[in-house]
């Protein structure tokens, strides 16, 4: 391996960051942590027509979410700046006086041509293996239009010349140029980067994910409220199987596991519902402080107010085992932040066709008010002692004490519920639901 590996990410800011982009992002910056490298971020602004502040904000907010830190780039510095294309027309402007001087470029027509070589050129790509490509007949290759401004294909070089970069990790949709790049770099008397292309992401049946299909967007997990180590994780998975015990990793993991020979050859296939299974499975890791801070955004938009961390973190984790994305956690568990909810329409169809709805509400109260001690055995216990003098079975209360704590038939278990609310809190509500029925039949 070549030492010091440097890699780049270079985006171009003239829309969101694709989940493709991102995910070339993600191998550079495990192969550069992999090796001890440095992983470079630069921006392709050279579009001055197409470029966007929004863009440009999406790319540093996407990377920083999820956690693929730069040692180069914006924000960063460096020694090999700038890092904007568009500020580097001076360095562009040498290195086509370096092709003038080596006879290998020439006007038409207002247009700079690079003349090829018209050699074979074989591309030895870490991942598809040597790729060989004939003396090309293609027509030379235009590097600077009429206007002054430069081509992609140059300024690649160029940049990736006197940025040192190594090595060069983007998607295969790119070998029909890697040639010409060899080709180019050559010319420019420099060693070409050891390329590795990997596949490409498509949709589940198999057609080209574009902007608009379900998961394009890195922007999108962010609002569904997806963990930015979940979404990392599924990316990992997305071309590359680590050679770990299970698919739920963590960073460290991915980084010490990562190897480019092993990343796949054929497409991947976006799957959301893995996605989303991978999301549910580090929410069910957070706890404390951590989990309240995760779900604080969702709760707030929905208007209702955290309080009490401890208290907040209990509610949160006693529903976590049912919620996938943190968008979910507001209607599994509004009625712990707020003691106005109101009560769902199959709850109200059930306790009109339930005659003895008011009276068990009333033993309930009762019992329950009168319960020495509060935690999730005595409340059992108690329920169970007020099943027995009401002649029912103790199931036949939980509906109703779920109703009376939620307002909805869904959520955590009973006791559990109770025991966070608290006892002063649990009885008040059977009691305003016991007032809710007595209203409905009066009516």
């Amino acid at each position: 391996m070549i030492t010091p590996v440097r890699v780049r990410f270079a985006p171009s800011p003239t829309g969101y960051l694709h989940v493709g982009g991102a995910r070339t992002a993600l191998f550079n910056w495990l192969f550069a942590r992999h090796h001890g490298g440095k992983f470079i971020l630069r921006i392709e602004d050279t579009d001055e027509a197409r470029n966007t502040e929004a863009a440009m904000s999406a790319i540093f907010d996407g990377l920083h979410w999820l956690g693929l830190d730069w040692d180069e780039g914006p924000e960063a510095g460096g020694d090999c700046g700038p890092y904007y294309q568009s500020q580097r027309k001076s360095i562009y402007d040498t290195y086509l006086a370096k092709l003038k001087a080596a006879g290998r470029i020439y006007e038409d027509n207002g247009a700079i041509r690079f003349k090829f070589s018209r050699e074979p050129v074989t591309i030895p790509d870490m991942i598809c293996g040597d790729i060989k490509f004939a003396a090309t007949e293609e027509p030379d290759m235009t590097i600077r239009r009429p206007d002054g401004g430069y081509i992609f294909h140059f300024v690649n070089v160029v940049d990736d010349i006197e940025m040192r970069v190594t090595h060069v990790i983007r998607g295969e949709d790119h070998i029909s140029n890697t040639w010409k790049h060899i080709d180019l770099c050559r010319a420019l008397g420099a060693e070409p980067p050891i390329y590795g292309h990997i596949p490409l992401i498509l949709n589940p049946d198999g057609s080209k994910m574009s902007k608009r299909d379900e998961g394009a967007s890195v922007a999108s997990y962010m609002e569904a409220g997806c963990l930015p180590a979940a979404v990392f994780n599924y990316l990992c998975l997305l071309g590359w199987t680590p050679r770990l015990p299970a698919e739920v990793i963590t960073k460290e993991e991915a980084v010490d596991a990562f190897d480019i020979s092993e990343v796949h050859h054929s497409n991947a296939r976006f799957d959301m519902a893995k996605c989303t299974w991978l999301n549910q499975q580090h929410l069910r890791a957070l706890t404390g402080n951590a989990l309240v801070e995760h779900a604080r955004p969702w709760l707030e938009m929905a208007g209702l107010q955290v309080g009490d961390q401890a208290y907040a973190a209990r509610a949160l984790d006693s529903v976590k085992e049912k919620v996938s994305l943190a968008r979910e956690f507001p209607g599994w568990t509004h009625f712990f932040f707020r003691d106005d909810f109101s009560y769902e329409d199959e709850v109200i169809a059930k306790l009109k066709a339930n005659s003895h709805a008011a009276a068990l509400l009333g033993a309930l109260r009762d019992g329950l008010e009168r319960c020495a001690g509060w935690n999730e055995a005595v409340i059992a216990e108690t329920i169970n002692g007020i099943a027995a003098e009401q002649k029912v079975k103790s199931g036949a209360l939980m509906p109703l004490l779920r109703f009376s704590l939620s307002g909805q038939t869904r959520g955590p278990d009973v006791k559990v519920m109770m025991g966070v609310l608290g006892q002063a809190r649990s009885v008040a509500r059977v009691a305003r639901l016991q007032q809710f029925v007595l209203q409905t039949a009066s009516r």
